[in-house]
Order: C-alpha cells, then structure tokens, then sequence
C-alpha cells in the first residue's frame, strides 16, 4: 500500500526530472580577448565595403577624361584655323604667275609670336608637304636647335608628393586605372599624315593619340589664298594638362574617401559599440542566472533606449521575474504537497500500528475503515496534484479553438440533471437567449477541455454547499468585450477575509456534514490558473439580502471575447 503511494508520487515528479535530465547543454560565452566582437567587424566590413565600392567607382573618369579630350580638340581645332588665317594674310606673297606662295622666314617668325603664349607646338607644311617652320626647333637647318618643354615641379608637401608617385605608378603599370585603352581617331600623323592630307584638301582635322601621359592632341587646318591651298598649320600640344586635371579630380575623391572613411569607421565602431556591449552584458547577466544560485542578479535595463535591445533588456527581465516567481510557486507548492500528503500518511501509520496491536476485532474493523480512507483520501489527493501539476503543459498542448460559452454550459447543465440525485440542488440556467446555440455573441477562443474543467470545478464547489434541493443559478451575459458567467448557490457563504483565500492551493472550507479529506483543496486553484491563462478573471463574492443575511456565494469568470479575426 505504501509502496503505491510511492509509486503516484514518483509519477508526478517524473516530468519534472524528465526536463531536467533532457535539458540541452548551454553553449558557454565567448569570452575571448580580442578587442572587438564579430558584430562589431560585421559592422565595419559591410560599411567599408560598401564606401569602398563607391569611392572605387568614382575613380572610374573616364567619360570626363573624354570630355576634357574634345573641348580640348575642339579649342586646338579653333587655334589652328586662326593660325591659318593669319598665316595666309601674313606669310604670303603674290608670284609673277598671278598665284601666292609662303614665305617661310615670315611663316616662321609669325607663328613663333603666335604660339609663344600657349603650350603647343606648331608646324607649318608647304604644299608639297616639306616642313619649313616648327616652333620647337631654333636656327636654321644647319644649326638648328630642339626645344623640349619641361614639366613644371610638383608642388606640396612629402605625402602629397608620395600620393602623386603612387598615383603615376598605377598609371603606368595598371592598364585599367587610365580610364580607356588608346584613343584611336581616323587619323595617326606620321611624316606627312593623313591629318594633313586632309587639310590639304581643305578640310580642317583633328586627332588624339597616345594614352596617359603620352597623350598627344593635334589639329590641321589649311592655309588657303582665294580657295588655293598654300600649306596646312598642324597644331600638337599633349595631354599632360588634362592628365593633372583628371588626376586632381581622383585625388579630391581620394582625400574625400579617406575623410569619409574615417567617419564610417568611427561611426560604425560607435553603432557596434551601442549594439555589441548591451547584448555583451545582458549575455554575461542571462549565464549568471544560469549558473549562479542567488536570485539577487539583476538582468541590465536598457528599456529607456526605445529599440529592439531595450525590448529584449525588458523581456529578458519580464522573463527573468516570472522564473523567479514560478520556481517560488513550484517550492511553495512542493511544501504544500508535502505536508498534505503527511496528513493521511501519519493518520495511516497511526492506524496500521494500532490495528497491530488490537485484539478487538470491532475495532479492528473500525481501524481498517479509517486506513481504506486515508488510502482513498490519498488516491484522490495524488491524482488532484498529478492533475495541477500538469495543467501548464497541457494548457500549452492544447489548440485554441471557438468556443461557444452558452453551448458549453448548457451541456454541462444537462450533463448534471442526468446524474443528479432526488436531493442534488435544481441548475438553472439563465442565457440572453433560451435557444441554446443561436447567441453567436458569446464566442471565446481557448480550449474547451480546459474551460469545462473550470466550469465543473464551479459546479462542484457550488453543488457541495448548497442545501438539499436548493437552486443554483448559472449565467452568461455579454459585457462590452468580455462574457460573464455568474454562478450563484444557496450556501453558508465565503467566511470573512477568505474572499481571495479559497483560490489557494490546499485551502479547504468543508460543508457541514461532509467527511473530512473529501476534498483536496485544489478545484478552484485549477480553476483560477486556467481562466488567468485564457486572459480572463476569476472572483467570489458572497450575496446578500436587504438585512444583510448571507443568500449564498457568487463565482463570476470574465473572458475575453472573440474578435472577427480569431473567429475567421
């Protein structure tokens, strides 16, 4: 007999051991030592990156490399048309068969002042293509001396300098970074070249060659005297002015990019920081609580940031509290099955000792009466806790679904006149409308299993104290967004102070009459867990007349109604 008392117990701790013994091993934290977290290089990597890309492809100038190209052609092509122009007012003479020709000492002196402003190079050919003026050439053709320009100093200090050196290697040595391949236009200048030729024929021309800095732009423009072609002034000046432009340009968005860059860093340390150190500490308080055995650890509370981890600080917290409170339920109501279950077991030692030593068979008899209920009283005690204790997890199996209060209680009334006894009390139910099924209104969605145990565990408290064929009103109604059963009985009433009391585990108030341990004290705690976990309220009252005699007790349960979304 004592080993089957054992044997419930052991199943009702059973689950509770089963959880502990399955319960997965907690990763541990990363504690290492480096200086910054991998969120905080997520961060850094993706903001980088995508400035990086950005900045790299502003780099790319090549359609304004190309635009400074063709207004340069374009000015070169207006220069060598005026040069043109002068030249043939300036540098011609009439010939004794009534045509002109060029004067090659006037040509030359004309276009050295003429181009002595400028960067160019001018070249004068005659029409039968023999060179007889450049202006990078001094002295005659016996003593003739070649002019090259140099390039002007850079200027700056040591690490612009170093970045303009950087800058010229990738151009020399990385094809892509000059923007385009060799210009190619139709026309190359060798010797007398098609450029030429083509001004020759009257037409003014212009070409590019050359990449980077051996870029080289020339323009061609006859020499006409009354429609004749006298020679062709061809104009080169080379690219370096347009290469220092474009370079300045890239290296304005390198010293944008790096300020950029910079800030970026700093930003993103900073966002890391803000996201990184609060998950760091909250992570460091959750493995506390894990490991440590003080409930004095505080979780951090980050609420007053108003973003997600200041709802995860609070949930955490939320969460943190509720265990507490959940593990002081379960200590508590350890104790309390404990010292329930000690009761009947210390009545039954008693009486199984005694019967022992008892000769008297009357008594015997009375002594095994008293172990078959104790025995009872313990079966009915073990299977109510058994039941408690299992209500968490069945109330989380369980599948909301609709369900309709005037319909339940109208087969639980039903239910209870078929079973009833000549002297059971009369159940009367009072719905707004007495065609069971038709009041849509009062739909609440939970588990209908859990919600007639509620309703039952009402009816029996209610049947257990009220007189022989006394009335027990049972009512719903709908209040705003919420349905309200009532159900009233006939009984002594709640004894003062005791309104909340009875809601209790093992809290127990026997009708007169009743034999003690009929009831384990659990009922209307099973009660109250599962309409708090259906969002509702539970509350007792006790009526009274106009002279302020008890008329009975009152147990009102609120639920909330079904909205149309939950009821599809």
């Amino acid at each position: 007999m004592v080993s089957d008392i054992a044997t419930a117990t052991n199943e009702v701790a059973a689950p509770a051991r089963a959880q502990v013994a399955e319960a997965p091993t907690a990763r541990p934290l990363r504690r290492g030592r480096a200086r910054f977290s991998s969120i905080t290089w997520r961060i850094l990597a993706i903001n980088v990156l995508a400035l990086a890309l950005l900045g790299g492809g502003l780099l790319f100038l090549g359609e304004y490399r190309r635009s400074l190209i063709d207004a340069e052609l374009q000015s070169l092509k207006t220069q060598g048309q005026v040069f043109a122009a002068a030249v043939a007012e300036g540098a011609t003479s009439d010939t004794l068969s009534g045509g002109a020709q060029l004067s090659p000492q006037r040509a030359r002196d004309m276009m050295r002042r003429l181009i002595e402003p400028t960067r160019m190079r001018a070249q004068l050919y005659d029409g039968k293509g023999t060179v007889i003026a450049d202006t990078s050439i001094l002295g005659s053709a016996g003593g003739s001396v070649q002019i090259d320009s140099l390039a002007a100093p850079e200027g700056g200090n040591a690490f612009r300098r170093s970045i303009i050196d950087a800058y010229n290697w990738l151009l020399a040595h990385v094809p892509w970074f000059g923007d385009d391949a060799e210009l190619v236009t139709p026309h190359y200048l060798q010797g007398v070249d098609p450029a030429a030729k083509r001004a020759f024929a009257g037409d003014v021309a212009v070409a590019a060659r050359g990449t980077g800095a051996n870029l080289t732009l020339l323009a061609a423009a006859p020499v006409q005297y009354y429609r004749q072609v006298l020679g062709v002034v061809l104009l080169s000046e080379d690219g370096t002015q347009i290469e220092k432009t474009v370079r300045g340009v890239r290296l304005a968005i390198v010293e944008l990019f790096v300020l950029a860059l910079g800030l970026t860093v700093l930003l993103s340390l900073y966002l890391a920081s803000t996201i990184a150190r609060p998950i760091r500490r909250l992570a460091a308080a959750a493995e506390r609580v894990r490991r440590g055995h003080s409930r004095e650890v505080v979780i951090p509370d980050f609420t007053g940031r108003g973003d997600e981890i200041g709802d995860l600080s609070g949930a955490l917290r939320d969460m943190t509290a509720t265990l507490w409170l959940r593990m002081n339920a379960i200590e508590h109501f350890a104790a309390d099955v404990a010292h329930e279950i000690k009761n009947p077991l210390t009545s039954l030692r008693s009486a199984v000792e005694t019967a022992a030593r008892v000769a008297d068979p009357e008594k015997q008899r009375r002594l095994l009466a008293v172990i078959v209920e104790d025995v009872k009283r313990l079966d009915r005690l073990i299977t109510d806790i058994s039941d408690a204790s299992r209500l968490d997890a069945e109330l989380s199996r369980d599948a909301n679904a609709i369900v309709p209060i005037d319909g339940l209680l109208a087969a639980l009334v039903d239910l209870y006149r078929d079973i009833a006894k000549p002297d059971t009390p009369f159940l009367r139910l009072d719905l707004p409308d007495q065609r069971v099924g038709t009041t849509p209104e009062l739909l609440v969605l939970g588990s209908e299993d859990q919600l007639v145990r509620v309703f039952r565990n009402l009816l029996d408290n209610a049947i257990s104290f009220s007189p022989p064929r006394g009335t027990i009103i049972i009512r719903a109604r709908r209040l705003g967004h919420m349905v309200r059963v009532t159900i009233d009985d006939e009984g002594p009433g709640i004894p003062a102070g005791k309104l909340g009391a009875i809601f209790n585990r093992f809290y127990t108030e026997r009708p007169k009459g009743e034999a003690f341990g009929t009831h384990s004290g659990l009922g209307l705690a099973i009660a109250k867990q599962i309409v708090e976990a259906h969002r509702g309220t539970i509350r007792a009252e006790n009526r009274r007349d106009a002279d302020e005699s008890f008329l009975g007790a009152r147990f009102t349960v609120d639920l909330p109604l079904a909205s149309k979304r939950e009821r599809g």
